[in-house]
């Protein structure tokens, strides 16, 4: 079978396109046809093996994963003898990321507990887009922030795969949105439901009177002085994503914030988990969730697809197919 292979760590151009050999499931997995995967910054650690402490995980002098890719949709072709919630033919869809990646292929193997039934209104390039951005919303919001339905909530960095899913997740629970992007992407951000959208290149967050209960730091550069200024009275942040230097400033600072006064500050990894994606699911099919998708690329692309989404300029989810 075709499969992006990744030897080394380092740029794009260390991927290439080869012929290997296809998996074979075990009696507790699942072989799935590959019609589509989608990029997060997950891979972008698993090419770079940057940050450093992930090679701890990842590897530590080349990648432990030689065929990247997390996201997938596909159909099942194979079942091993103690899988029971899926059969040959089925349409699922999933997060690969703890159970080996390897999704950027023809084929791949994984636990059925990786994966869900492809929601029935979303195409196979569209689902690939889903798993692990919206799940990363969905256990930031609900997991982490407690999101209810009245509060304010604030998404910094709402244009993004993380980001889109979060302005609609939060709006699906009924809360109230503040999507803070640039002016390209502010018509996005009002199409998928953002109640009020701070562009900020015309103006800083610090101007803004508003207060949130809720803030998710999904990317952007503010320092956590102006997030403890824009939440309410025991309200609470909560960092998703940003630049390195925001997580180290939030390693440093925020358990100090946390432990002094009536703001909290908070982290999480998000992890691949079955029940998360088939709540993403219901949301999906009742239309109150849609994935965004900037661009596509197939296969043999996908260096110049990992080129562009390091760019970090992506509007939604830039997807591969297969």
């Amino acid at each position: 079978m075709k499969a992006i292979v990744s030897e080394r760590y380092g740029t794009p151009d260390v991927l290439r396109l080869s012929e290997v050999a296809a998996p074979v499931p075990e009696e507790n997995q699942v072989l799935v046809k590959v019609l589509a995967s989608s990029l997060n910054y997950g891979n972008l650690v698993l090419l770079t093996g940057k940050p450093l402490p992930a090679r701890l995980a990842f590897g530590l002098r080349k990648p432990k994963y030689q065929i990247p890719g997390g996201d997938m949709a596909g159909i099942i072709e194979a079942v091993g003898e103690k899988v029971t919630k899926f059969q040959v033919g089925d349409e699922v869809y999933g997060d690969l990321s703890s159970n080996g990646w390897g999704a950027l292929a023809e084929y791949v193997v994984t636990a059925e507990e990786s994966l869900a039934l492809k929601p029935g209104n979303l195409s196979f390039a569209e689902a690939a887009a889903v798993p692990m951005a919206a799940t990363t919303a969905l256990q930031a919001l609900k997991n982490k922030g407690k999101v209810r339905a009245g509060q304010e909530v604030l998404i910094q960095g709402a244009s993004g795969g993380v980001g889109t899913f979060a302005i609609q997740i939060a709006k699906a629970v009924g809360a109230k949105v503040t999507a803070v992007v640039s002016t390209r992407n502010a018509e996005l951000a009002s199409s998928l439901g953002a109640d009020h959208v701070i562009d900020y290149q015309k103006g800083n967050l610090e101007n803004h009177q508003q207060t949130y209960d809720l803030i998710l730091g999904v990317n952007g550069s503010h320092s956590l002085s102006t997030y403890k200024q824009k939440l309410k009275k025991n309200g609470l942040f909560v960092l998703v994503g940003g630049p390195s230097d925001q997580l180290y400033q939030f390693m440093l600072l925020g358990p100090w914030i946390s432990m002094f006064g009536n703001k909290k500050f908070s982290s999480f990894m998000q992890k691949a988990n079955q029940q998360d994606l088939v709540l993403v699911n219901e949301f999906i099919e009742a239309g109150k969730v849609r994935p965004v998708i900037d661009k596509t690329y197939p296969l043999h692309e996908v260096p110049a697809a990992f080129t562009y989404f390091q760019k970090g300029r992506a509007q939604g989810k830039v997807v591969i197919t297969i």
